[in-house]
């Protein structure tokens, strides 16, 4: 196990919380869930909320408890899974982007980028 914790924990809560998000794309109601109310606005809505989030993320960071991080780092993930749905960007997406960096140094693949246009 790392020392940031149990992969299978999170892998769990992810899960769950994909299938939570998938359920409210599909039948929610926009008037009583704010997931369905977030991806009804939008990529942009989604996008706006998401860099809110990280923005509430790397405050607690950089002054807060323990506690308070986690809460925050659970707000970012959501907002990262709800704009995800949005696009049609799956976690399997995500897990293979994960998958193409290991064993390659961060500064590597950094490098390796193509510039933005």
């Amino acid at each position: 196990m790392s020392i940031l914790g149990s992969a299978e924990r999170l892998s769990a809560a992810l899960a769950h919380l994909g299938m939570t998000i998938d359920t409210r794309a599909e039948t929610g109601d926009a008037s009583s869930s704010w997931t369905a109310k977030l991806l009804s606005r939008g990529v942009d809505a989604c996008a706006d909320k998401a860099e809110e989030e990280a923005g509430e993320f790397i405050q607690a960071l950089r002054g807060e408890s323990d506690d308070r991080v986690a809460s925050e780092a659970a707000d970012m993930l959501y907002h990262a899974l709800v704009a995800l749905r949005v696009r049609g960007v799956s976690l399997d997406d995500v897990a293979a982007a994960l998958e193409k960096r290991q064993g390659t140094s961060g500064i590597a693949e950094k490098a390796s980028r193509k510039p933005v246009e």
